[in-house]
Order: structure tokens, then sequence, then C-alpha cells
């Protein structure tokens, strides 16, 4: 488990009342590396410390809905039946940041990046394409030396967002993904090697050759893997880049309802440069904490992310939020209470 706490004087006393409110979240292994920034440099403005745990979507939705921290974090939205389970009662989502999943592989005789489809991407962690010089495979890189080495599928073995964007995008496009295995955190995969955490799979497919999997673009930059470029709904070939995510987004704040609770899905959306596997990150919190300092400290560290830590989004590999559904959520805090 990977933690992070910052520890400052107190001077954040107009944030949280009379004294400092440290702050405890879990969740996302996907939105670890952005939170972390935004900790650090809140903890460096106010005293705040924001103390968040990166133990994947599903625990933090878990530990969120037992009590056990102030918010979680997710790349998938909870179900309505797991938020009517929640002890502290209604949750409500605020996206934060947008992020790609890239499908990385290592393939050390293969120099360009590979071109995937969504239905070859289906058949690989289905176990139905077994071998790297499957015709299928081939068909869509025509003059790429090919392995005829065995494919070794590595996936996600803890409940996790990144799971829920990357099976969400399979189950949108392929109907046999769609019947047989379905979306979510947690699924039975067909096939494959488990990692713990978006850590543990950068480390498979990093140490064995002919391995695939999936994990956040920043994980595959950080540890210099190759992506593939993945054919979208426009038929275009597109990379997962801080721009190709945005593209994803591209008018989803337009056409979001007022009341809405940001539980929306940009897999395979239209556009010629949108990339496929994009998502939001989101953070978790209860419509009516029980502690009001908590909720008053956490309205705080929000209001200042999306005034503030917005713009640190693109060094650590996210895209940030259009500015317009940042003034909707600037204004949905407001009625939370806060600063």
């Amino acid at each position: 488990m990977i933690g992070m706490a910052v520890a400052m004087s107190g001077a954040a006393a107009s944030l949280a009342g009379a004294q400092v409110t440290d702050l405890t979240g879990a969740g996302s292994s996907f939105a670890y590396p952005i939170y972390s920034k935004w900790a650090s440099m809140y903890a460096a403005k106010t005293g705040v410390r924001v103390n968040y745990q990166s133990i994947g979507s599903s625990g933090g939705i878990r530990q969120l809905s037992d009590g056990i921290v102030d918010f979680g974090a997710t790349d998938g939205p909870m179900t309505d039946e797991q938020i009517s389970k929640a002890k502290g009662g209604p949750v409500l989502h605020f996206p934060t940041v947008l992020g790609g999943v890239a499908v990385t592989y290592n393939l050390p005789g293969v120099k360009q990046p590979l071109k995937l489809t969504g239905d070859v991407i289906a058949g690989i962690f289905m176990g139905t394409i077994t071998k790297w010089n499957d015709q299928r495979i081939g068909k869509l890189n025509p003059g790429v030396a090919l392995p005829a080495s065995d494919v070794i599928v590595v996936h996600r073995a803890d409940g996790s967002g990144t799971t829920y964007i990357f099976s969400d995008y399979l189950a949108t496009v392929n109907s046999s993904w769609l019947a047989k295995v379905g979306r979510g955190q947690t699924i039975n995969w067909p096939v494959g090697l488990g990692g713990k955490g978006s850590e543990g799979v950068t480390g498979q497919v990093k140490q064995l050759p002919g391995a695939i999997g999936y994990v956040e673009l920043s994980y595959a930059k950080k540890n210099n893997l190759p992506v593939a470029l993945v054919r979208n709904a426009a038929g275009t070939w597109v990379a997962p880049t801080l721009e190709s995510v945005t593209a994803a987004a591209a008018g989803a704040a337009a056409k979001l309802p007022a009341n809405t609770d940001y539980r929306i899905s940009i897999v395979n959306a239209p556009g010629k440069d949108a990339y496929p596997i994009s998502s939001f990150t989101w953070i978790l919190l209860y419509q009516h904490p029980q502690n009001a300092a908590k909720g008053k400290a956490l309205v705080s560290f929000l209001q200042w992310a999306y005034r503030n830590g917005e713009a640190e989004a693109s060094s650590l590999d996210y895209s940030p939020l259009p500015p317009s559904m940042i003034k909707r959520l600037e204004a949905r805090l407001a009625t939370l209470g806060g600063a």
C-alpha cells in the first residue's frame, strides 16, 4: 500500500474552524500521483494534511461506505446499489481530472507502436488470441515482424477503477466480451496473471517478454513501456495523449443536466481525435458528512484543487477538466459549504 502524508504548521484555522482539520482518503491508484502532488502543495499552503492511500477504487468505495475515511476515490462510478448501502447517506461524485488507460506490452523486437482494435484486445484478454503472430494482430500491423511467442496477459488482481474503464470499453465495443465477461471494477478474468495495483501490472509487463497489460498512461510513460494505438469510433488510430483524452471529453460538460452527479462514461467517444479508453476519475464524499469540520475542510480542499491543482495535471500525464465543467463543480461545492 502506498501512503502519503505531509505535515505542516497550523496555518489553516480559517479553513476548519479554530484548528487544522486533517483529511484521510483512499482508493484509486490511477489518481495517486495527482492527489499526492495536490496534498503536498495544499499542506505547504494551508497546513492541512491530506493522507491518501492507493488501495484501488473498490477499496476506496468500501472504506468510504464503512466510514473509515473522509473521502474515497474511484475511476469507476459507484452503482446505485453501492450508494444505497453507504453508511453515511447519499454519496456525491466530483470529477477531478481525466486520464487514459494505455494498452502496454513487452515485445523487445518490435520498435513501432502496435495497432490494436477493441475486438483484438478483447480476443487477447479473453484468451482466444494466444500468439503474437496471430493473423488478427498481423492484419492490423502489416510489415511488422511479430514473434511467434505466447501472449502473456497481465491484469489487475484487486478491485480497480482502471479495470472498470478497460472493461467498460471492451463491453461497449465487443458483444462477446459484454456477454461473457462484462464490465466492473472486479471481473472474472478468462486468462492471465494478476498484479496488485497499477504498480504490480506495470512491473510484470516490464519483466515478462511477451506480456501485455493495461495501465494508466502515467505508469507506462514512467516505466518507458510502449503503448498501442487503438482504433477509435471514427476509425482513426489514436495513441493515449493528453490531447486525445481531452478530445474524448469534448462537449461532455455542455450536455450534462444541471443536477447530474457526473457518473458518466466517455469510452469509445465520437470524434476523430478521441482516444477510446478514456475516463474521468472521481473523488467521493458524503452529501451530509457526520463531522461538519471534516466536511468543510474537504470542500475547501476541493475548491483549492479546482482553482489551483488543475494546472498540475498535464505534468503528471492527466488531462485537466474543461473550464466550463470546473465552474459548474465549484458552484456545486458552494452549496455544500466551505471556504
